[in-house]
């Protein structure tokens, strides 16, 4: 468990190593039969963005402020994202021990500092379901987010809520707090109903 504990991405094979140069005689097998009964499992980690000090208090604040909403308040909101997936094969990374409940420990996370093959996709979801995806051949400049909004969000907002108010939910890239897509969500109904840490817009219909 020393071991574990220590580094948590050391694959079985790290792990039997170190454990036979401290003397212990135990087959690969064991090792991982004494590694999960102490309750770790071998798993793909999560990655997390790294966030300075300012952008962890932005997100508290956020919190904060949300941390009483009901179900109602909630099921208005429409989300909205761009991801980027990536799409190489046999290309998972390294996995980590952890046990249940661990998958958001700092211990089990795994920075993200290379770019391998990949996808980007917009998408839009509330407690009433999902939006179409729109898939990115393009770099997200404001031109680019606008059409997104037009061709994309508009038409997830009618699916999912129909005639009634909803509001839009998005973060601070700069697509998204250009002048240019301000003025665009003015011009279609969409007033500014909270900037931080992300953005939040009230649509009426």
């Amino acid at each position: 468990m020393r071991i574990v504990k220590q580094n948590r991405f050391k694959n079985l094979s790290e792990l039997h190593k170190e454990r036979t140069e401290a003397m212990v005689k135990a087959s690969r097998v064991t090792t991982h039969r004494r590694v999960k009964e102490f309750g770790y499992s071998c798993r793909i980690p999560l990655v997390k963005a790294l966030l300075n000090h300012r952008q962890h208090q932005r997100h508290l604040t956020w919190t904060k402020e949300k941390n009483n909403w009901n179900v109602a308040q909630w099921s208005k909101v429409l989300f909205s994202d761009e991801s980027e997936f990536w799409i190489s094969f046999g290309n998972q990374g390294h996995r980590v021990w952890r046990k249940g409940g661990e998958a958001h420990s700092p211990r089990s996370l795994k920075s993200s500092v290379k770019f391998p093959q990949s996808v980007m996709i917009w998408g839009a979801m509330s407690s009433a379901g999902v939006g179409p995806l729109c898939f990115l051949k393009t770099k997200v400049t404001a031109p680019v987010y606008q059409e997104i909004l037009e061709h994309f969000m508009l038409p997830s907002a009618d699916q999912l809520f129909e005639d009634a108010d909803f509001i839009f939910q998005q973060d601070l890239a700069p697509a998204h707090t250009a002048r240019s897509t301000k003025s665009w969500l003015n011009d279609h109904g969409v007033g500014q109903k909270e900037p931080l840490p992300s953005m939040e817009y009230m649509y009426r219909k």
